[in-house]
């Protein structure tokens, strides 16, 4: 009874006139900041966080969550038709999609991307209200040494499956860790790194950061680039899947579905690595594995599918533990903590308007997106014609405009500056920000939550290792940096470069 009168809260909430507003606005920025190359997700939410401030709660998390999960859908369009994804997890969507419209079989292609992403959203969708409010539950029993543990998990998990070499993973960690503790010691009122600078005694600023590390950092980087987007000479033709198509798509969106959320729920996974699993398990389990990579629509039907699974799941482990888990949710992480919403077990009993509000605003969003991803796509693929050089000054006001209108203050304008050469200098070194960022967020829970744990076992660690659940999470992470570690040590005595992805 309590789940059916949650879910008629939820939808109500969803189904207001003005979060139906701010659900489309987030759909169709969503899509199209997934149709258009370089910028995705992260970024554009970053620099949309100003504009929240003045927002109310729910309709500003409803708007931000739809940008995330409409550009997984937006994201296909371009990898299938162009060979170029204009989102991260669409990379592997590329490899049959693009083939797939060279033979002419766009339309199907991108039908089944849609249909896909729309079946396995609305699945996740319902399994998050089961699941939500028991992860919820449980979280309640955590007390400062599971939390500690919690943290230090998602930290080996954001290092270790953020893609590249695990070390470099590591050393963003150590630098995020470092940032985060910049300010006073709440506990014993001294500078931490400040170095006599009086501006960033508070600590740094978690906006401005963000904006300068994917928004600017990523305009200073597309600007190098002299390729221009060229579309395809391809005709879409037929837009609907045969009935073949369908026998071949339906496993691959059952098991993408199932394989996404599992993945969302663990903090530090993400959408392009329940992508990656689900392209590699269906090329196993297929009759003719030699048609994949050659246009074979169990490769678009899968990965499509587990990608937009793993957006909806993650929002569960923000919500439920208040712990982001990838670089998208950090961002949302910091969304609802200007709206002054504390993301974590408590927030169905403050704030279940907006938990529940969220989570139904995510069935109409999906059928939105389907909507807009079929008609429209003739209308998607036109927009690729805008160079890039026009849209960055655009992009660039908006960040400083954003960055200002805050706390009308010079210095976040300049922490945008000095993070967006930053952001820069790690894109041109093939580092990812992600993990600095999650370390960031984390860095206060871990001090808290240590200081804490050793007040109640009396300055003794061993209080982190005779609870149960914290002793189960921190043997969990120990395996997790164990097995990278035995990887990479492998792949070099092996003289493979560590992190490199080989078929």
């Amino acid at each position: 009874m309590d789940l059916l009168s949650n879910l008629y809260l939820g939808l109500s909430v969803a189904v207001s006139l003005q979060n139906l507003l701010y659900c489309l606005i987030g759909c169709m920025v969503g899509t199209l900041i997934g149709v258009l190359p370089g910028i995705g997700p992260v970024a554009t939410i970053a620099m949309l966080l100003p504009i929240t401030f003045h927002l109310p709660p729910t309709a500003s998390l409803i708007m931000l969550a739809g940008i995330y999960y409409g550009a997984q859908y937006g994201g296909s369009t371009t990898a299938i038709l162009v060979n170029l994804p204009g989102e991260t997890s669409a990379v592997v969507t590329c490899i049959d999609g693009y083939q797939m419209a060279r033979q002419g079989r766009a339309g199907p292609a991108l039908a089944i991307a849609a249909i896909g992403s729309f079946i396995a959203g609305t699945l996740a969708v319902c399994a998050l209200v089961f699941v939500g409010p028991a992860f919820a539950k449980f979280a309640v029993s955590f007390g400062p040494p599971e939390y500690f543990a919690l943290a230090l998990f998602g930290l080996a998990l954001s290092a270790t499956l953020s893609g590249g070499s695990p070390v470099r993973g590591f050393c963003m960690v150590l630098a995020g860790l470092l940032l985060g503790l910049v300010g006073i010691d709440t506990v014993t009122g001294v500078e931490r790194y400040t170095f006599g600078i009086m501006e960033i005694s508070d600590g740094i600023d978690l906006v401005p950061m963000l904006m300068g590390l994917f928004g600017i950092g990523e305009i200073l980087h597309n600007l190098e680039s002299k390729d221009g987007s060229t579309l395809v000479s391809t005709k879409i033709g037929r837009l609907f899947p045969s009935r073949e198509d369908w026998r071949e798509s339906r496993g691959p969106i059952g098991r993408g579905s199932v394989i996404g959320f599992l993945v969302g729920l663990i903090p530090g996974g993400g959408a392009i690595l329940a992508s990656l699993m689900s392209y590699t398990l269906e090329k196993k389990l297929s009759r003719t594995p030699e048609k994949f990579g050659h246009g074979a629509i169990a490769g678009v039907a899968g990965p499509e599918s587990a990608n937009n699974s793993a957006a909806t799941a993650s929002f569960i482990p923000l919500l439920t533990l208040g712990l982001p888990g990838n670089a998208v949710t950090a961002v949302l992480f910091a969304g609802l903590l200007i709206q002054n919403v504390q993301p974590g077990p408590l927030m169905l009993v403050k704030s279940p308007d907006v938990f529940w509000g969220v989570i139904a605003s995510m069935y109409v969003g999906n059928i939105m997106l389907l909507i807009l991803n079929l008609p429209l796509v003739g209308l998607w693929v036109q927009l690729l014609r805008v160079p890039f050089w026009i849209l960055s000054p655009a992009i660039l006001l908006i960040a400083i405009l954003g960055t200002y209108s805050l706390r009308s203050n010079y210095t976040d304008v300049v922490t945008l500056m000095i993070f967006g050469a930053v952001g820069y200098v790690l894109r041109k070194a093939s580092l990812d920000a992600g993990p600095l960022i999650m370390a960031f967020i984390l860095a206060n829970i871990l001090d808290t939550s240590l200081r804490q744990s050793l007040l109640m076992g009396d300055g003794s660690m061993a209080i982190l290792f005779i609870r149960p659940i914290s002793a189960t999470i921190l043997l969990l992470a120990a395996i997790v940096v164990g097995t990278q570690a035995w990887q990479y040590v492998r792949g070099a005595r092996g003289g493979i470069a560590p992190g490199e992805i080989t078929s």
